[in-house]
């Protein structure tokens, strides 16, 4: 489900599940990969990508309603959430290889990594809460604030627009649009090309950046509205 690969000093992580959907076995195989790429200590550098036409499609709310017990549904959301937290503050440069199609939490984990490399020929990037009539916890909310425009953020979020990549590189949501071949090795390039910068200092100096959205990601889900 997560296959660890490696690169010179660049670990790739590629996510692989129905419609790259996160539940509870491949989020703690997502964890078991990011310690190992840790403990590679420097250089390093990290690369995520999907398969097939999927980046990720976030959040699976139709297994957790339907199938998981109540106390795997109490806790689903927030590991989420810890997942996006640790991404955002992880100690080497991160770069999202978006493949496909990145929704929802798919696209919030993107917005975590430092640099966002797009597929140009198909594939979009979409927040698509507003048409689920679905609220987004803060957290979410908070790691968009932090990494996109404020207009971009609004319009993401109130219209739940579909974004190609290059609509998404226009508004800075992504760094690079580039065809399918290209894309996990422009990846792998800018990710090699800062190894040397991978050391404990890197989370607490990403920490400095983003306390306001770790605090949100750590909030209960009942401050969802």
């Amino acid at each position: 489900m997560i296959e660890l690969s490696r690169e010179k000093d660049v670990f790739v992580i590629r996510f692989d599940v129905p419609e790259n959907r996160f539940r509870p076995d491949n989020l703690a195989a997502w964890h078991d990969a990011l310690d190992e790429v840790e403990a590679a200590g420097n250089p390093a550098a990290l690369v995520t990508t999907g398969t097939g036409k999927f980046y990720s499609n976030g959040l699976d709310l139709e297994w957790m309603l339907g199938e998981a017990d109540e106390e795997t549904r109490r806790t689903y959301i927030p590991s989420v959430l810890g997942l996006m937290a640790r991404v955002l503050t992880f100690p080497t440069i991160t770069v999202a290889a978006i493949n496909g199609h990145a929704f929802g939490a798919g696209a919030q984990i993107s917005l975590g990594h430092d640099f966002r490399v797009m597929r140009s020929e198909r594939g979009y990037w979409c927040m698509p809460e507003i048409d689920m009539k679905s609220p987004l916890h803060p957290g979410m909310t908070a790691i968009i604030k932090a990494r996109v425009s404020h207009q971009t953020a609004h319009e993401l979020i109130v219209t739940g627009t579909r974004y190609t990549a290059e609509m998404a590189l226009e508004r800075r949501i992504v760094d690079h649009a580039v065809p399918d071949e290209e894309v996990l090795p422009k990846s792998i390039e800018i990710a090699g090309a800062l190894a040397s910068k991978a050391d404990p200092a890197m989370r607490a100096l990403k920490k400095g950046l983003y306390p306001h959205v770790l605090d949100a990601l750590a909030q209960s889900m009942d401050a969802v509205g």
